[in-house]
């Protein structure tokens, strides 16, 4: 088998390897994980995949042509929305599944037990970055129930309105962060004057001052260098009481998962993703939950969400998240067909359309039980969505902090990705990547065409892992030390 057709309906076929010409009728050369016309396509018709449209012909296409950004023209999206009329509920697990993690005092259980130093404004980073620091895994060494002191600075909190869409994000991600449940204690460090003032978001969202939450403002202390010796104090007196934690059995229904995808490729939509989905039906039926993200990557095919959703309210909050993206990318010159990235096109991927079609999988077949703001807590147990940019930092800094405890990333280009304190696996879409990078990715679903594996067995893999590493195993990307510099709060509107 050297191609892949995903529907009956599909006009398009996807090499699994590269096509000479002649080969499955190729009439020229087809670059693998790219597409190739089954029939003769006319100027200004649909091309479709997934059984689902991904762009219009450019130009007459030949039957056995190759099929990509040269001949493939983006439209905008207009559809007609169904709600509810594809309700599947997950069936009944017919085992209880468990990890080993952090009972919190908010009735949360975290994955992780890190100490983190949240900065207001990015006048107090360098504070924040040396009082990290000081904690060397040597001077950890007598906390062994502790992960780290990590440091979560930004390049915002000032400069900015003090109201609207991009003030009240940043305030949901410090304090989403703040009381992530793989947070065990909190030290907030500002400068004093920023616009974004730590005693406002201690007031408006109702965090208690005490042992493990601390705050301080640079002015205030006196200084740098008096900051950074108040900050090491501080941590020092947490250190003991955030090692008091263990783990403790609890049901995988307290797990929540934050579903992303970088450096796609053509096999994201037919590997990796799909899997992914198949582990998040799982989780939903243990009664766990799972976060897609990313709005601009589901561009085209929201109409399949809104279609799922439990209800008509929910669905048109999703509807209505791609308006305001319609109107964002309008105003500011762009289009919601600038992502594909480069690296995705080199990868087969043409359109947004072909793009979130795949992206869309990751959330598996259940309904869509809730629609969230960037960074908002997600309540809802199930499947559920949130919105944010398809920039995978600034997207996964908003699921931790609306709650997810486990980051789950699939790639086909590859990506080096890891964002603390909820630890990341890599799930690679296809088996040379995989080989290439294999320091990098944790699972392969590339097996599924490479080696004949069912999506399904590949999902419970990955399901699985996520219950290890739950548990404590850290993936590869944890391993290497990565998570510092992916913290990225969404920057919405004017910097003055």
């Amino acid at each position: 088998m050297n191609t892949v057709r995903l529907s009956d309906q599909d006009n398009v076929v996807t090499a699994i390897r590269p096509l000479e010409v002649g080969a499955e009728g190729a009439i020229q050369l087809i670059p693998r994980g790219h597409k190739m016309a089954t029939e003769a396509i006319a100027k200004g018709l649909p091309v479709r995949k997934y059984a689902q449209i991904i762009g219009y012909a450019a130009e007459d296409i030949a039957k056995g042509a190759h099929v990509h950004t040269h001949n493939l023209e983006f439209r905008g999206v207009e559809t007609e929305y169904e709600f509810s009329t594809n309700l599947r509920p997950a069936p009944p697990a017919e085992t209880f599944d468990t990890f080993m993690g952090y009972k919190r005092v908010t009735g949360r259980v975290g994955t992780r037990n890190y100490i983190a130093v949240l900065t207001s404004v990015n006048c107090s980073a360098t504070a924040a970055r040396m009082i990290a620091a000081h904690f060397t895994p040597d001077k950890l060494a007598a906390y062994p129930n502790v992960d780290g002191v990590v440091a979560f600075v930004h390049g915002t909190g000032c400069g900015m309105a003090g109201s609207g869409d991009g003030f009240e994000a940043l305030q949901r991600v410090m304090w989403g962060y703040a009381r992530n449940p793989n947070v065990g204690a909190v030290l907030m460090a500002g400068l004093g004057c920023e616009m974004n003032q730590i005693d406002w978001l201690v007031e408006a969202y109702g965090l208690t001052p005490g042992p493990l939450f601390q705050t301080m403002n640079i002015q205030d202390v006196g200084g740098l260098q008096k900051t950074i010796q108040l900050g090491i104090k501080k941590i020092d007196a947490m250190l003991p009481i955030v090692n008091e934690a263990k783990r403790e059995e609890v049901p995988a229904s307290e797990l929540m998962v934050a579903l992303q995808c970088g450096g796609s490729d053509a096999w994201s939509g037919v590997t990796a993703n799909p899997a992914v989905g198949y582990a998040c039906d799982l989780l939903v039926a243990q009664g766990g939950t799972g976060v897609l993200a990313e709005t601009p990557e589901i561009y085209g095919a929201e109409h399949l969400l809104t279609a799922r959703a439990k209800d008509r309210a929910t669905g048109e909050k999703l509807i209505d998240l791609i308006r305001w993206w319609e109107d964002y990318t309008a105003r500011n010159h762009g289009s919601m067909d600038n992502n594909p990235s480069p690296g995705n096109k080199q990868g087969g991927l043409t359109t947004i359309l072909e793009k979130s079609l795949g992206a869309a999988a990751k959330g598996g077949t259940t309904p869509l039980t809730g629609v969230y703001k960037y960074a908002e807590p997600v309540t809802a147990k199930g499947f559920t969505f949130m919105d944010s940019p398809g920039y995978d930092p600034v997207s996964v800094t908003g699921q931790i902090a609306s709650g997810c405890t486990l980051v789950c990333f699939t790639t086909g280009r590859g990506s080096a990705f890891g964002a603390k304190p909820s630890p990341s696996m890599k799930v690679a879409t296809n088996t040379e990547m995989y080989s290439r990078l294999s320091d990098d990715m944790d699972i392969n679903a590339g097996t599924i065409l490479s080696d004949g594996k069912s999506v399904e067995e590949v999902g419970r893999e990955i399901y699985e892992m996520w219950l290890r590493m739950a548990s404590g195993e850290p993936s590869k990307s944890e391993a290497q030390g990565l998570g510092d510099y992916e913290f990225v709060p969404w920057q919405i509107g004017a910097t003055m």
